[in-house]
């Protein structure tokens, strides 16, 4: 971030104060679950189960608790279809596709440097 960009901002959207919106919403967003079913979705309408296929080791619980967030905060659209079974699809807002270019970034820069941190965690002893 750059301050000149930051003394712009109101209050709820700097990060810098533990009290902002802004915070809030990349505690939520910056978790290996969220960004991994942001990855999943992609430009993709996925059904629960299907993301839980996708998303290998999420449990159920956490599943749904991070979909739900993804909604609360604008990100994901939840569509129950009137079926028997009810038939529940997940897919991204604009916003979420916006967000997932960054995740695409963060995704590149593991697999640009992944060789690098392993060969410093293995100096480490981890």
């Amino acid at each position: 971030m750059v301050t000149k960009e930051l003394s712009n901002l109101s209050d709820e959207a700097d990060l810098r104060r533990a009290d902002s919106l802004a915070r809030e919403i990349f505690s939520d967003v910056a978790n290996k679950w969220a960004l991994l079913i942001i990855e999943a979705l992609g430009e993709r309408t996925l059904r629960f189960s299907e993301l839980r296929d996708e998303v290998e080791g999420i449990s159920h619980k956490m599943l749904t608790q991070n979909l739900r967030m993804l909604e609360r905060n604008g990100l994901a659209e939840r569509k129950v279809h009137p079926t028997v079974p009810p038939r529940v699809d997940y897919t991204l807002t604009e916003p979420g596709r916006a967000l997932r270019a960054t995740v695409d970034l963060l995704c590149g820069w593991t697999h640009e440097y992944f060789g690098h941190i392993e060969s410093a965690r293995r100096r480490f002893g981890t």
